[in-house]
C-alpha cells in the first residue's frame, strides 16, 4: 500500500540529495583549515531536527491543510538550514540569487509553520469539544483504550479524586454498566464481532450523555460513567435511559441480529468517600458487587 505522503517524502529526499551536487557544481570548495565546526554542527543540527519533525508530522497525521502547512514549513526550514550548512563547505558568489533564495527558505518556512500551528490550534479546539465526554480536566493519551477510544479505569480513579478535591460538597454520581452475554457473543460470532459490539455500545452511550459526563471503559465489557452534579436517584434515571437506548439498537452480526442488554449499579460518591480520601476503591468495589449480584443465573 503506497504511503499517503509519498510525493512529499520523495520531493524532500530528492532536494536533500541534490543540494550537495548543486553546491559542488556551482561553488568553490573551502580549505579545511577555514571550516567552522560550530557553525556546521549548529546549522546541520537544525536541518536534522527539522527533518525529524517533518517525518513525525507526515507519519502521524492524515492529509489536509494543517498537515500540508506543518510539513511544508518544516521542509522549508530543513532545506534552508541544509543550504546554510553547505555554505560552510563551498564558497558561493554573494550575488548568486539561487543561494540567497535557498537561505530565505528558513524565515519563509517559519511563517508557513506558524500559519499551520494557528490552524492546528483551531483543529485541537474542535477535537477537544468532540472528546469532552471521553476526558475531563486533563489529557493523558496513555490512559485511552485503543478499541473504544475511551479512558481506562486508572483515568476514572484519577477523575474521581480530582472531582472530590474540586467539589468536596457537591453531588457526583457514578454508574457501572455491564454488557450482558458478551462472552457468548465472542464465542458465537468471534472476537472481531465482539469488538464491533463494544464500539457500537460506546458510541450509543456517548450520544446520550451530557457534555459534563465522563464515560470510561472500566474493564472488558464494563463501562463506568461519572456524572457530576447528579445524585444516585438522578443517575438511576439516566442509567435506565441508557439501557433502553442500547436495547433498541439493531446490531447485526452478518445476517443475524444480536440482542444487546445492559445491567447497572449506581452510587453517590459524596456519601461513599471517606475522610481519609481512600473512598475511590470502596465505591468501585461496591458497584462491581452490586452489578455482579444482578447477573442472570
Amino acid at each position: 500500500m503506497p504511503h499517503p505522503h509519498r510525493k512529499a517524502l520523495l520531493a524532500a529526499s530528492t532536494a536533500l540529495v541534490a543540494f550537495p551536487f548543486l553546491y559542488a557544481a556551482l561553488g568553490t570548495a573551502k580549505p579545511a583549515a577555514t571550516l567552522r565546526p560550530m557553525d556546521i554542527v549548529g546549522e546541520g543540527g537544525t536541518a536534522l531536527m527539522a527533518l525529524v519533525w517533518f517525518l513525525i508530522v507526515l507519519g502521524s497525521r492524515p492529509g489536509g491543510r494543517v498537515t500540508r502547512l506543518l510539513a511544508g514549513g518544516l521542509a522549508a526550514i530543513m532545506l534552508g538550514s541544509w543550504a546554510d550548512c553547505l555554505d560552510e563547505f563551498w564558497r558561493i558568489d554573494k550575488a548568486a540569487w539561487w543561494d540567497n533564495c535557498l537561505e530565505a527558505l528558513v524565515p519563509g518556512g517559519m511563517a508557513v509553520l506558524t500559519a499551520g500551528l494557528c490552524y492546528w490550534r483551531q483543529e485541537q479546539v474542535r477535537l477537544t469539544e468532540h472528546l469532552h465526554k471521553r476526558e475531563r480536566l486533563f489529557r493523558e493519551h496513555r490512559a485511552f483504550d485503543r478499541l473504544t477510544q475511551l479512558a481506562d479505569a486508572g483515568y476514572l480513579r484519577e477523575q474521581l479524586r480530582r472531582e472530590r478535591a474540586l467539589h468536596p460538597d457537591g453531588s457526583c454520581a457514578l454508574v457501572l454498566l455491564d454488557l450482558d452475554g458478551f462472552h457468548a457473543i465472542n464465542r458465537l460470532h468471534g472476537r472481531a464481532e465482539g469488538d464491533r459490539v463494544l464500539q457500537a455500545v460506546s458510541h450509543m452511550l456517548l450520544l446520550n450523555l451530557r457534555n459534563d459526563d465522563l464515560l470510561c471503559r472500566y474493564a472488558g465489557d464494563r463501562f463506568a460513567l461519572l456524572m457530576p452534579g447528579l445524585d444516585a436517584a438522578a443517575a438511576r434515571e439516566v442509567a435506565l435511559h441508557l439501557c433502553a437506548m442500547v436495547e433498541r439498537m439493531r446490531h447485526h452480526a452478518g445476517s443475524e441480529r444480536v440482542a444487546l442488554t445492559l445491567r447497572f449499579g449506581c452510587a453517590d460518591t459524596r456519601e461513599a468517600f471517606g475522610a481519609d480520601g481512600d473512598g475511590v476503591e470502596a465505591v468501585l468495589a461496591g458497584l462491581a458487587r452490586r452489578v455482579d449480584a444482578t447477573a442472570p443465573a
